[in-house]
C-alpha cells in the first residue's frame, strides 16, 4: 500500500499563504480547501494542508506554535537539482518568505531554507544519485 503524507502547518492569514505558494509553483486540490484550509499538493502523494488556527484547533488540544519564535518542523522537500532548489528559495524570498540561512553542500546533497510568510521552515534539497548510491 502506497502511503501519502498530509504535514498540518498554521497560518495566520490562508489566502496570503496560499498566494504565497502558488507562486512557488504549488497548486492546491480544491476538494479540500475552503475559507479554512487549503490542501497543498506537494507530490502525487504529499500534501500539506494549511490551516487556519481556529481550524487546527479542531484537531488538537495542545496550543498551538508561534513559528515566528521557536521552531516546530523542517519540512524538507526533495528538488530535481541544485537550480531548483535554489530557485524555490529565490521565489519564497521575492514573494514575502525570509531567508534562514545560507546554502550548505555536503558534496552528495545540496540545501537550502527559507521560512514562510507564518516562519514555517522549509528545506528544499537535490541529492546527487551517482553519490547516494555509491
Amino acid at each position: 500500500m502506497s502511503r501519502k503524507l498530509f504535514v498540518n502547518l498554521p497560518v495566520r492569514d490562508l489566502k496570503t499563504s496560499m498566494a504565497f505558494f502558488e507562486k512557488l509553483g504549488f497548486s492546491f486540490n480544491p476538494q479540500f480547501t475552503d475559507d479554512s484550509a487549503a490542501c497543498m499538493v506537494i507530490s502525487e502523494e504529499n500534501f500539506a494542508m494549511l490551516l487556519s488556527h481556529e481550524r487546527l484547533k479542531d484537531f488538537t488540544p495542545k496550543a498551538i506554535a508561534d513559528a515566528t519564535k521557536t521552531t516546530e518542523v523542517l519540512v524538507a522537500i526533495s528538488c530535481e537539482n541544485r537550480d531548483v532548489v535554489d530557485a524555490m528559495v529565490h521565489a519564497a524570498i521575492e514573494n514575502g518568505g525570509s531567508a534562514l540561512r545560507e546554502a550548505s553542500d555536503y558534496g552528495f546533497m545540496y540545501a537550502h531554507s527559507f521560512q514562510d510568510p507564518d516562519g514555517h521552515i522549509w528545506e528544499p534539497f537535490w541529492m546527487d544519485p551517482d553519490r547516494v548510491q555509491g
